[in-house]
């Protein structure tokens, strides 16, 4: 039932939520390995979902779903979220949370450029304009501000900032051709998201549980960088009379995350990560790339 005034409202929980999440991961990486938050934030979001999935009593479609849906979901729990977080959580690591979700949410950008091999989209001379204002941007960001030498002072977060954008767009042109509900999608995913997730974790480490308060910044990310929050997310979509009306709050979400990143981890924001976030944006308003149509979102966003 379409309802206006509760689609903001989800909206506006959900971009709350997502503001807070670049500081919460940059937190928990303090004392986490990137893998060890991987282990902890995907248990805390697989029981979250599995909650849900009892509550909407979707569980009972389980059964039903052919062995080509299975395989979908093994495949695309490899990506997300196994791949993509290990890739993100890696540069949160490296850099800082400021720059680290401006790049990440250059994956509208990203999913621009793949849709046209993948999806066979054609590509429009504002589309080039507005990928090149937005990689403008990154370049700020990634050089400090320092165009004419471009020294990259932090080379590999960089690089994995840009990929953990491309491996997002990858997955939501999966997810896009997938139609099951997206509750069902997202908890098959991380069932088998997980069993990599413990494979991998059990390969080269070992689960630590360092203390309460550091185990709960775990527990943070995974319900709102992970689960619940997409599901907000996708009330507010279905509520909404038109996806426009409120994927366009999608925007503040960067912004409102630098002002979390400044007051709880006291960085100093950069005016070049200033100057490339708006140009990253100015690129995604002016291309309009573009959350109008998006069923599933992200935001580092």
């Amino acid at each position: 039932m379409k309802n206006q005034k509760q689609a903001y409202m989800y909206a506006g929980i959900a971009v709350l939520l997502w503001s807070t999440v670049a500081t919460s991961m940059k937190i928990a990486l303090q004392s986490y390995s990137f893998l060890q938050l991987l282990f902890w934030s995907s248990a805390t979001a697989l029981m979250a979902l599995s909650i849900l999935m009892l509550v909407t009593k979707k569980y009972r479609n389980l059964a039903k779903l052919p062995p080509k849906a299975i395989l979908k979901s093994a495949f695309y729990g490899a990506v997300n979220p196994f791949l993509y977080y290990i890739v993100l959580f890696k540069t949160y690591d490296l850099l800082p949370a400021q720059e680290a979700q401006a790049l990440n949410y250059t994956w509208p950008i990203m999913l621009s450029l793949l849709a046209v091999p993948l999806l066979k989209q054609k590509i429009s001379i504002k589309n080039i304009m507005a990928i090149g204002i937005s990689f403008i941007g990154v370049l700020i960001i990634a050089t400090g501000g320092n165009l004419i030498n471009l020294s990259f002072t932090r080379e590999e977060g960089v690089l994995l900032g840009l990929a953990s954008a491309i491996i997002w767009a990858l997955f939501w042109i999966f997810n896009i051709k997938d139609e099951r509900d997206e509750l069902s999608k997202l908890f098959f995913n991380f069932c088998f998201g997980f069993v990599y997730i413990v494979i991998a974790l059990l390969f080269t480490s070992e689960v630590v549980f360092i203390n309460v308060k550091t185990w709960l910044n775990a527990v943070y990310v995974g319900l709102f960088e992970m689960g619940i929050t997409f599901v907000i997310w996708s009330i507010a979509l279905k509520k909404s009379i038109t996806a426009a009306k409120v994927s366009n709050l999608v925007y503040l979400v960067p912004f409102l995350s630098l002002v979390v990143i400044y007051f709880v981890l006291e960085e100093a924001i950069q005016l070049p990560t200033i100057i490339g976030l708006f140009l990253i944006v100015g690129g995604l308003v002016f291309d309009k790339v573009s959350f109008k149509q998006l069923r599933f979102t992200k935001s580092n966003k």
